[in-house]
């Protein structure tokens, strides 16, 4: 049965982001930081960090960086959304509204965790798993929360060759980074979205412009 395309927005948004703040809530209230549990070998592990907000565990440092991180996504958000409005409009490509909707999905879960989790939960640490709704209150204020970050896939250890100037002999891994659900999302939505973007894109050609082709 075919989702007709008014409900897919929702349907992604939804599915998205109950994977993915379940799987921050479990990883957080029962995990210390640091902690780390092998799902498959040495490659796939569940290894729990967080960051101050941006995607695969970069950082925005400083105190109004981290406030105007939390603002702009908010912002961007709402303006994702709106524009997800008018492909509908549009009758747009069922594939864009679907990889856009990824990226709205992906932006909103980290939103969560920056704008909602340092007043829900006590402060993570290497000892201690966090408490939701604790009595002295969260570890952090309104906006000012830290992203759960738990995927890690660490596919190839190696060594950096001797001869290569500012990294020779040191140890690499591929992929380095530790992400969510969420940013997962927003990198499928991207890339989906370049690969078959003619594909996508073909409802905004002219009609003068079909006939050029032809």
């Amino acid at each position: 049965m075919k989702l007709p395309k008014k409900y897919i927005p929702w349907f992604t948004i939804f599915v998205v982001l109950l994977i993915d703040q379940v799987s921050k809530i479990v990883v957080k209230t029962n995990m210390t930081l640091g902690q780390e549990i092998p799902v498959f070998g040495d490659w796939f592990k569940i290894y729990f960090i967080e960051n101050e907000g941006m995607a695969f565990g970069m950082q925005f440092y400083g105190e109004y960086g981290k406030l105007l991180l939390s603002l702009f996504r908010i912002v961007a958000v709402i303006v994702i959304g709106w524009y997800i409005y008018n492909l509908y409009r549009k009758n747009a490509h069922a594939g864009l509204i679907t990889c856009v909707s990824l990226i709205m999905a992906g932006a909103l879960g980290n939103i969560m965790d920056s704008t909602f989790y340092g007043v829900l939960f006590s402060e993570s640490t290497f000892s201690q798993t966090a408490e939701f709704l604790p009595p002295e209150g969260g570890y952090a204020p309104f906006l000012y929360g830290k992203v759960v970050d738990m995927l890690w896939l660490p596919l190839v250890y190696g060594q950096f060759p001797q001869w290569l100037p500012f990294w020779g002999g040191q140890e690499f891994i591929f992929f380095r980074p530790v992400f969510n659900i969420a940013d997962a999302a927003i990198t499928t939505g991207v890339l989906v979205l370049i690969v078959f973007q003619k594909k996508f894109f073909a409802f905004e050609k002219k009609p003068a412009d079909v006939i050029e082709e032809v």
